[in-house]
């Protein structure tokens, strides 16, 4: 837990067909029960969402067909129990039926204060730092982050787990 700080994150997919396509029933069915379990999971805060309570209909790149996952955590160990536990991991992987592969960095970390939300510009920009300059402490991953402002340790944390099994 880092006093003062919330971990941000955000995540964008490419689906392979239309979110209302028969190919891609199995993965919006799943969005309900996978947002009230984040919803109820300890350490969370924060979700981006629109009226219908998820964001597969929040256009926030040039690229229509992108969707994006944003949220914020109590702490980053919050975060990656929910990420890589249970349902959640369970539909991690399966993402292969369902997205198609990005080149670029589709996921970044990054602290902000308790309190403030993260914006989609602000997650965008987050993006592009990270694909410039890989992981600082403006922008990072989980496998090399970093502490939260005014920690004792400034140095990255490199994390070897492997996260989720290749699905």
């Amino acid at each position: 837990m880092s006093a003062g700080w919330h971990i941000a994150q955000v995540n964008i997919a490419l689906p392979r067909e239309p979110l209302d396509s028969p190919a891609l029933a199995e993965f919006v069915a799943s969005l309900e029960p996978v947002n009230a379990l984040a919803d109820a999971a300890p350490g969370f805060v924060w979700r981006l969402a629109d009226e219908t309570g998820d964001a597969t209909s929040i256009r926030a790149f040039d690229d229509e067909r992108l969707i994006i996952n944003m949220s914020a955590w109590a702490s980053i160990e919050a975060l990656w129990e929910f990420v890589y536990s249970g349902r959640h991991l369970e539909v991690m992987r399966r993402r292969r039926e369902w997205m198609t592969g990005i080149a670029e960095t589709y996921m970044a970390l990054w602290w902000l204060p308790a309190g403030e939300l993260p914006t989609i510009g602000g997650a965008r920009r987050r993006l592009d730092h990270l694909r410039a300059h890989g992981p600082t402490p403006h922008a990072f991953t989980f496998k090399k982050r970093f502490a939260a402002p005014g920690s004792p340790s400034a140095a990255p944390v490199i994390d070897d787990r492997e996260p989720c099994p290749a699905g």
